[in-house]
């Protein structure tokens, strides 16, 4: 009986230590994030608050960097005002806060092509895969804006649901 209450309380332990680990989701009491806002040429993103910078990134883009996203699998980043419009605690990318493209221009745009305008464009982080590819180029990703974890973690913190995003060629 000795030996097992005492690999119980080990394993107790052990568990209790796990829970005390770093989380990715951080908290933030500051000034709120009123616009985002992304340079694709200056290759910067800046949250603000009014006309403050709150905080400035250095971000990777699509592929193809240059020119507004056409449809799916350009490679391309969107151009316009968007919205912050959900986030994914589980993304494969650390965490990542959805952008609402396509509008309904970018969806006519396509159409006249022939094309599916796409989805599934995010602020994320690296994640393994993205910390690999981040390492052979700096514009890796499919058409979303790519931070590193420990600054997406902030942006998940300070940026809401229905902020608006710049983006900016």
């Amino acid at each position: 009986m000795g030996r097992w209450l005492a690999r119980m309380i080990v394993v107790g332990l052990v568990a209790a230590l796990a829970a005390c680990g770093p989380s990715k989701f951080k908290t933030y009491n500051g000034p709120p994030v009123t616009q985002v806002v992304v340079s694709k040429h200056d290759r910067k993103m800046y949250l603000l608050s009014g006309n403050r910078a709150l905080k400035v990134y250095d971000v990777g883009l699509g592929t193809f960097p240059t020119g507004h996203k056409q449809f799916e699998g350009d490679g391309r980043t969107p151009e316009g005002l968007y919205y912050i419009d959900r986030r994914n605690p589980n993304s494969r990318y650390h965490l990542s806060l959805g952008v609402s493209y396509p509008n309904a221009a970018d969806t006519a745009r396509a159409a006249a092509l022939g094309q599916s305008a796409g989805s599934d464009i995010f602020i994320h982080g690296q994640g393994p895969e993205g910390r690999v590819l981040a390492q052979q180029r700096r514009d890796w990703t499919v058409g979303c804006i790519a931070v590193t974890d420990d600054e997406v973690e902030d942006i998940y913190a300070m940026v809401r649901d229905g902020t608006p995003i710049l983006i900016a060629p």
